[in-house]
């Protein structure tokens, strides 16, 4: 069978810029990703879909390849991340004949992820019936018990009204989970027919809140550095 595995990466971060190449632990964060995706013996190659050719550079020497430059009009901070899996898929379908069999998103901001996490992922979307398979975690907060939304008069109420009853205890409240970027896998036709992940079929694979760090600002990279640390120490 043939994955793909695909990291994107652009090059004009806002929340912290340069991130995808910064070094993480004596490594740049978009080799990460890399090197776990390399890890997974299924997954017969790993693409880097980037605008940057110092990202490309980054990325080549971590033994990924970046056969496409990504045009810029899918490169800006209001980019749709599916728009950017679409024409990775129309490259290889261009240029090689056919879609992969299946695609596996490996997102460069999730650094703390481990290979086995990925693999879950494909023995999840292999069992069939499913469209596209997304990554989740503990939730931070519960929007059925203890958070709330602005109303136009000043006030606050509850994001999620308790309806017949007053949730009092956060273990009354259903079962939520955060989405995380660790992986996504899904089917190549799925991904150019639907406009959204919800639009189709979608099981979720749960990942200790210790590997599922996003990375999006300086405070989100010093996490990482500090877990990573402590991973470290306790397997030393």
């Amino acid at each position: 069978m043939n994955i793909v595995a695909l990291i994107c990466a652009r090059g004009g971060s806002k929340g912290l810029p340069g991130k995808n190449i910064r070094p993480l632990a004596g490594m740049p964060l978009i080799a990460w990703s890399i090197r776990q995706a390399q890890a997974v013996p299924r997954i017969s190659r790993v693409i880097v879909s980037t605008d940057s050719e110092e990202i490309a550079a980054v990325a080549r020497k971590a033994g990924a390849e970046v056969p496409f430059m990504r045009p810029v009009e899918l490169a800006q901070d209001n980019s749709p991340e599916r728009s950017v899996w679409r024409h990775a898929l129309e490259y290889l379908k261009a240029n090689e004949g056919a879609y992969p069999d299946v695609l596996l998103v490996v997102p460069a901001t999730a650094p703390l992820r481990l290979p086995e996490d990925l693999e879950r992922c494909l023995d999840e979307f292999a069992q069939g019936d499913v469209d596209t398979v997304i990554t989740v975690a503990e939730p931070h907060r519960n929007p059925y018990f203890n958070m709330v939304k602005a109303r136009a008069d000043g006030g606050v109420e509850l994001v999620i009204p308790p309806g017949d009853g007053i949730l009092t205890r956060r273990q009354d409240a259903p079962d939520v989970y955060d989405m995380t970027t660790v992986a996504y896998v899904t089917a190549p036709d799925f991904v150019m027919r639907a406009d959204t992940i919800f639009a189709g079929r979608v099981r979720a694979v749960r990942i200790p809140v210790e590997r599922a760090v996003d990375i999006d600002t300086l405070m989100d990279f010093r996490v990482a550095e500090c877990l990573l640390q402590y991973r470290d120490e306790r397997e030393a």
